[in-house]
């Protein structure tokens, strides 16, 4: 059964291969992936510092709902989430999503907006490592794994850890949790 998956992210700063991977896994499993971001039009990727690619934003952020949904991806690159975690309606739908028990797989720096939204107290998790003290002082257990799950919070640290990353959301999407693969 295809599932929808909302991949939120600001319009300038994400990472691409962090974008695109996912996007790409999920729509080869029959899964439709959703661009959202705060503005209209289209989001410039980096490929680290230099610009990338554009992908033109499917819906705003307003426009949508969590039920909308089956699950959340939140890409990394450090502007993207730095940008996401200044934006009330992008705060408040990646709050609601980790409410809502469905799905939320995150990358690299994504885990800021989940810093922002206030929901990481007790729960564990991985990113690319210069996060943790953040982590840690948002009331969360940072951990070097290649991919970590708890929960419905689906976690990782890098571009080098995206097949683990994209395999365990797509066994999420088809199974309605994830396991952490063995290192």
């Amino acid at each position: 059964m295809s599932k929808t998956v909302a991949f939120l992210v600001a319009q300038e700063g994400v990472e691409q291969v962090e974008l695109t991977e996912p996007w790409q896994a999920l729509q080869g499993s029959g899964h439709a992936p959703v661009l959202v971001s705060p503005k209209p039009g289209e989001v410039q990727m980096f490929n680290h510092l230099d610009k990338g690619d554009t992908k033109r934003v499917d819906k705003t952020v307003g426009e949508v709902a969590v039920d909308d949904f089956d699950a959340l991806v939140l890409p990394g690159g450090v502007a993207n989430p730095d940008a996401l975690r200044t934006d009330d309606t992008a705060v408040a739908f990646a709050r609601d999503f980790v409410a809502s028990g469905k799905p939320v797989a995150v990358i690299c720096h994504g885990p800021w907006t989940l810093v922002e939204a206030d929901v990481l107290k007790g729960r564990t998790l991985t990113s690319w490592p210069s996060l943790q003290t953040d982590i840690r002082n948002a009331g969360g257990e940072w951990v070097d794994e290649r991919v970590h799950v708890d929960e419905n919070l689906i976690t990782s640290r890098n571009p080098d850890d995206l097949p683990a990353f994209c395999s365990a959301l797509l066994e999420a999407l088809e199974h309605g949790s994830a396991s952490t693969a063995p290192e």
